[in-house]
């Protein structure tokens, strides 16, 4: 064993022995073997044509409702810019545009815009969850199912624009308690955050998996999202809010590298649900040896690529020692996959009429 490989080894050695670190880095493993970077470059970009016309809309309507203060409705469309890079920039560009003539025009333009690219990331949210938690393509939702969940999520998130908006313009009412009063709307942001965390993996998520089985990742999403604000609100304001020219290309290049951030934290929380409703960790860093969270997390991989009802897949591993029994917790057919629940209980001795039956259709 060269030096390099033994100190490989030491460490992983290390990180299986500890739970914290074992966790962790199953949760980076299992976002590895989802093609976890393809899933959020997927969201990333329907993000990306949802945002735009989601800033039209609001403008729009914050327009009509408080036209008659002027200083109200630059209070609050600041307060929700902010917290987009470069959001001044693109408010900016919305009031100097045709809105101001057109309004209705506007509107329904973007509303259009908006329904269409919303679908869009409600599909990709759903093929997301649909991976993450490698459901057989038997098991995934027909086409009306996933307009329903579809529709579902995009109420949910009409709503959610409605209270961020609310949350965001929250300073301009609350008087002026210093720490204290961001204190309060920082806590506020997070159990908001994570309810909507919350809503958006129940809306998206498999129905087989339990609420309770989406709570760890979506209170880790809430947080996160919420440090990504304030990070975001603290860098337009010590660094974007000058006046210099950026252009629209470097306006585009910061946009889409916060909402590939923002994308990478919801798909990482959704694979922290996964990890802990599996048990898939420990994991090694080098191989073989694999253990048994690797043999799960392979299983599920070619698994989930189950097409038809009528093709039958089979997995097993033949790195076990002899005398091993073969636990429930890696699945060997897409049936204990499905619903994606939980790790499954005691795996029942198997019939030998059905064993018979593989037979013969393998034969």
């Amino acid at each position: 064993m060269n030096p390099v490989e033994k100190t490989i080894r030491g460490i992983d050695s290390t990180q299986r022995r500890f739970t914290p670190t074992a966790f962790v880095f199953g949760v980076i493993k299992k976002y590895g073997d989802d093609h976890g970077g393809v899933l959020v470059s997927n969201l990333a970009y329907s993000s990306f044509i949802s945002l735009f016309p989601l800033l039209l809309v609001m403008v729009t309507i914050l327009g009509k409702v408080v036209a008659g203060d002027p200083s109200l409705q630059k209070k609050v469309t600041d307060a929700v810019a902010n917290k987009i890079p470069l959001g001044q920039t693109l408010t900016g560009n919305i009031h100097a545009g045709t809105l101001q003539r057109s309004s209705t025009i506007g509107l329904i333009v973007g509303l259009i815009v908006l329904i269409y690219g919303a679908t869009g990331l409600a599909q990709a949210g759903l093929f997301t969850m649909e991976q993450v938690w490698n459901l057989p393509g038997p098991a995934r939702p027909g086409f009306l199912q996933r307009l329903g969940r579809a529709v579902l999520f995009l109420t949910l998130l009409g709503g959610g624009v409605i209270v961020t908006t609310g949350l965001a313009s929250l300073p301009t009412y609350l008087p002026n308690w210093g720490f204290w009063s961001t204190l309060l709307i920082t806590v506020v942001t997070v159990v908001f955050a994570a309810g909507m965390y919350l809503g958006g993996f129940r809306a998206l998520t498999p129905k087989g998996v339990p609420t309770r089985s989406l709570l760890p990742g979506a209170i880790t999403g809430g947080i996160l999202w919420t440090v990504l604000q304030l990070l975001t609100t603290w860098l337009v304001h010590h660094f974007l809010h000058s006046d210099s020219v950026y252009g629209v290309f470097a306006t585009v290049l910061g946009l889409l590298a916060w909402i590939y951030l923002a994308v990478e934290i919801t798909v990482y929380s959704a694979e922290i649900n996964v990890v802990l409703a599996r048990r898939l960790w420990p994991r090694s860093i080098v191989q073989p040896p694999l253990t048994e969270a690797d043999r799960a997390s392979m299983a599920l991989q070619a698994l989930q690529n189950q097409q038809r009802p009528e093709q039958h897949i089979e997995v097993t591993f033949d790195d076990r020692p002899a005398d091993a029994p073969e636990p429930a917790s890696t699945p060997q057919t897409p049936e204990e996959v499905a619903p994606p629940a939980q790790v499954p209980g005691p795996r029942d001795e198997p019939d030998p009429s059905s064993a018979g039956d593989r037979a013969e259709r393998s034969g």
